[in-house]
C-alpha cells in the first residue's frame, strides 16, 4: 500500500477547532519525511470539488501551530452531499493525481468521507477535530480542551460578578448533542449545578437543590447548561427558576462561539500532532476508510463507520459527581 500512495491531500470540513493547524503541521511534515507530494485542500470538501488544491511543503505549515481557526479554511458542502458533486470532487483528485485524502473534522465530516470511499473506493482518513468530544473512538478530540478552558476562563469571570451581586447565573455553552464541555466545564469551575443533554436531569431536581441553597442563604452561584439541553437553554432555564424563587435574582450568560477561538492548548497541541502524524503513517500502513484517535494513549485506528454510528456516553461516574460536589 504504500508504494501506491505517493501523493496525499488534507482537508478540514465542518466547525473549525483550536489545533486543526498543529494537525495540518504533522500531515505535512510526516508526508514530507516519508518523501511524499503533499496538497491543502481549501474550503473544505467544497474545495475538493472546486479543484481550490495547493501544495504545500515544510516551510508552508511554519509558525501555525500556535493558531486558532484553520489556515485551510472549513466549509460545509451541500454539493457533497449529491453524487454529482462527489463525482466531480473525485474527478478533481485523480485529475491532481492525488492517491489518498486525510479529513479533520466531526462526524458531518467522517459521514461524508465513509460515502466517498465506498462510492469510488478512494483511500480516505478520518481525524477527529471537534470541540465538541463527541467522537466514538478517540478519548478526546482536537479542540475539546482549549475549548473548555475558554469556558472556564469566562466562568471564572462571571464568578466574581456572581458573588459580588448575589446573584445566580445561568451559563450556556456550546453542546447541541453532547455535554462533554458543559460537564467538564461546571466541574472545573466549581459550578452548582450541570444540564446536559445525555443526563435526565430534572427541572425540579435543580429547584429543589436551589432552595437548599436558598435555605442557606447562599444566594449566588452558577448553573452551566449545555445549548442543547432537554429542559431547555439557558434562558428558559432562568425564566423557570425566576417565578419560583423570588429572592434569587438570576442572569444568563451564553459564551458561544468564543469557544471556537483561540490559541490551542499545550494538550490540543500534542493531541493533534499526535494524530496528524499517525493518520499519514497509518495510510502508508494500509489503513484506510478509518479514524485515527488516541485510546489510553496510544494511536489507534477505528472504522468511520464506527465512529460515525456509534455513541460516546459520558461515564457514569462522571455524571454522578455534580450531586455530589455541588
Amino acid at each position: 500500500m504504500a508504494d501506491k500512495i505517493k501523493r496525499i491531500a488534507v482537508l478540514c470540513s465542518g466547525g473549525d477547532a483550536p489545533g486543526m493547524n498543529a494537525a495540518i503541521r504533522a500531515v505535512v511534515r510526516t508526508g514530507n519525511f516519508h518523501d511524499l507530494h503533499v496538497y491543502g485542500i481549501y474550503n473544505g470538501y467544497q474545495g475538493m470539488i472546486n479543484g481550490e488544491i495547493i501544495r504545500l511543503e515544510k516551510g508552508d505549515v511554519a509558525n501555525i501551530i500556535h493558531k486558532g481557526g484553520t489556515t485551510l479554511k472549513t466549509a460545509r458542502s451541500k454539493e457533497f452531499m449529491n453524487k454529482a458533486g462527489r463525482k466531480q470532487a473525485h474527478q478533481t483528485l485523480i485529475a491532481n493525481d492525488i492517491d489518498a485524502v486525510v479529513a479533520i473534522g466531526g462526524n458531518g465530516t467522517f459521514t461524508g468521507a465513509q460515502i466517498f470511499q465506498s462510492e469510488f473506493d478512494f483511500p480516505m482518513m478520518g481525524v477527529p477535530g471537534t470541540i465538541d468530544n463527541d467522537i466514538f473512538g478517540t478519548d478526546y478530540t482536537i479542540g475539546f480542551d482549549t475549548a473548555v478552558n475558554t469556558a472556564i476562563d469566562a466562568v471564572d469571570k462571571i464568578r466574581d460578578t456572581a458573588d459580588s451581586h448575589n446573584r445566580l447565573f445561568f451559563v450556556e455553552v456550546m453542546g447541541r448533542h453532547s455535554g462533554y464541555i458543559a460537564m467538564y466545564t461546571g466541574l472545573g469551575s466549581g459550578a452548582s449545578g450541570i444540564l446536559i443533554p445525555e443526563s435526565e436531569t430534572d427541572v425540579d431536581e435543580l429547584l429543589g437543590q436551589l432552595e437548599k441553597m436558598a435555605l442557606k442563604k447562599k444566594l449566588f452561584g452558577l448553573i452551566i447548561v449545555a445549548e442543547g439541553n432537554e429542559n431547555g437553554n439557558a434562558h428558559r432555564i432562568a425564566k423557570i427558576v425566576e417565578k419560583k424563587f423570588t429572592q434569587y435574582e438570576t442572569k444568563v450568560a451564553v459564551i458561544g462561539h468564543l469557544q471556537r477561538g483561540g490559541s490551542p492548548t499545550a494538550q490540543d497541541r500534542v493531541l493533534a500532532t499526535r494524530m496528524g502524524h499517525g493518520a499519514v503513517e497509518g495510510l502508508l500502513n494500509g489503513h484506510h476508510n478509518v479514524m485515527c484517535g488516541i485510546q489510553n494513549n496510544e494511536v489507534v485506528y477505528v472504522p468511520l463507520k464506527d465512529a460515525i454510528k456509534k455513541l460516546k456516553p459520558i461515564d457514569s461516574n462522571i455524571l454522578s459527581l455534580p450531586s455530589i460536589l455541588s
